[in-house]
């Protein structure tokens, strides 16, 4: 199966003043192939973030290469990186970032205002499909705060998936999740990975959390010191429009 992700010599560093440096990452080289469900673990300031956030097209490296489903990531500009975060890039994030004041059903439409070329109604429609899918058919009008937070990752799982990404970048997915609705999105995003090849890149703390992907990556002080197999079968499933089909 093909390389989705690419990542060759990546070193980010961060001047806090003409004496002080921190080096986040050092020379770190991946391959991240098409329908892959790996892990990336480690203590804070391991590197892992900034891993996640130059993978998001969030930062820039200090140096080395990322390429992106074909894309060289170095010579883009913003404008075109911010196309390639909607157009390619669906982000979970642990506080789940849903506007307060709209509907579940309108967090999930509003990546595709942004990328354009759909109507209104085909936009509804979509977003109703995929609320459905992940299990919360009857809760499209619900605001947020109406909401419990593993409805409401839910619903931000919903709006990753709605521009049909190459990839899902998910940062704590479950860090603010009691351990009953952890247990339920790990079980949504292997299926997601199973049954629609969506490949997911997850950060997390948590060991448990880990263990449902395929493969496990620890970062300490700027550099990999782990990257194994977790004994979960990789998805063997090309990535496919996302459609109606319930999956919670």
């Amino acid at each position: 199966m093909s390389n989705i992700i690419q990542v060759r010599g990546l070193s980010k560093t961060y001047y806090l003043s003409d004496e002080v440096k921190i080096r986040a990452l050092d020379n770190i080289s991946i391959d991240v192939k098409r329908g892959e469900y790996m892990a990336i673990m480690g203590a804070s300031g391991s590197g892992k973030s900034t891993l996640m956030n130059i993978l998001g097209f969030l930062d820039t490296p200090s140096s080395g290469s990322y390429i992106l489903d074909g894309i060289e990531g170095s010579s883009l500009t913003k404008d075109q990186k911010a196309e390639i975060r909607n157009r390619k890039i669906g982000f979970v994030f642990q506080g789940f970032n849903l506007l307060p004041r709209t509907s579940a059903i309108e967090n999930v439409e509003m990546p595709l205002f942004y990328k354009g070329g759909i109507t209104d109604a085909d936009a509804r429609k979509k977003a109703s499909e995929l609320l459905d899918m992940v299990g919360l058919k009857g809760r499209e009008d619900h605001h947020p705060n109406r909401l419990s937070g593993g409805e409401q990752q839910r619903v931000a799982i919903a709006r990753a998936l709605i521009t049909n990404p190459a990839i899902i970048l998910a940062d704590e997915p479950t860090g603010n999740l009691d351990s009953k609705n952890t247990e339920d999105i790990m079980k949504l995003f292997t299926r997601l990975n199973e049954e629609m090849g969506i490949t997911i890149i997850m950060v997390t703390h948590e060991p448990d959390v880990a263990e449902f992907a395929a493969r496990k990556i620890v970062f300490k002080d700027g550099s990999i010191i782990i990257d194994a197999k977790t004994g979960k079968k990789p998805s063997k499933k090309s990535s496919k429009p996302i459609k109606g089909k319930r999956i919670s």
